[in-house]
């Protein structure tokens, strides 16, 4: 299969430096520039890009201090923070006429579900020690029920082995699903149908960004919390 000419390649040999790593790359230097931009501007009264951002990290602060707690919430909040954010650029990249969504290969995301799903652990035994393990045994504290214990855990074990699978993959597949659509409709009509749908991967692009943040903020706030 021929495989897409993009921007990058100018720049970058390809066969080198896969594309994914490029513009994750291009999109942390995006981000970092942003930052330095807004910290250089900083007004007491926001406007323009201060103002945007600024709405946007307030956002992410209400969905962690929701979540978590105010304690916990600003704890967690760099890291949630950040992968709300690389996760929109690299969505919306994907939406630019010769760049590529890092996103929508499943090595990006799963660099970023594996970092989430060590620190819910390390933090889960960090504050509750060999408690932690009241997570996985469900909500009954019976001799008699030792079997539906056991029961319990093996499940809970499962489910949050998947955790990072299930996060890598549902990014991956709708931002590779959207990749596809465009391709295909700008091939049948060039200008009618793309617009629509273009529009449908900017809502698209907010959506994941945030569904990936949002199960990230869950499973640190169910690692940090106490056993009922």
């Amino acid at each position: 299969m021929h495989e897409e000419k993009l921007l990058m390649d100018i720049f970058i040999n390809a066969h080198q430096v896969p594309h994914y790593v490029s513009y994750a790359f291009l999109a942390s230097i995006i981000l970092i520039v942003v930052a330095l931009l807004v910290r250089s501007s900083l007004k007491l009264i926001p406007s323009g890009l201060q103002n945007f951002m600024e709405t946007v990290i307030d956002a992410i602060l209400n969905l962690c201090e929701e979540n978590i707690g105010h304690h916990w919430a600003r704890h967690f909040f760099p890291l949630i923070a950040t992968i709300a954010l690389f996760i929109a650029v690299c969505n919306f990249m994907g939406l630019i006429p010769g760049f590529f969504s890092p996103t929508s290969n499943i090595n990006t995301n799963i660099a970023m579900a594996v970092p989430v799903f060590l620190a819910t652990h390390a933090y889960g035994i960090r504050v509750h020690g060999f408690g932690y393990l009241k997570h996985f045994v469900g909500p009954i504290r019976s001799i008699f029920a030792l079997p539906l214990m056991i029961l319990m855990f093996v499940i809970e074990f499962i489910g949050h082995l998947v955790r990072p699978v299930t996060l890598s993959v549902r990014l991956f597949g709708n931002m590779i699903a959207k990749h596809y659509l465009l391709a295909v409709l700008g091939l049948l009509a060039p200008w009618v149908v793309p617009t629509a749908i273009l529009l449908l991967g900017v809502l698209v692009s907010v959506i994941q960004a945030f569904v990936f943040t949002l199960l990230a903020t869950l499973y640190l706030a169910g690692a940090v919390e106490e056993a009922h």
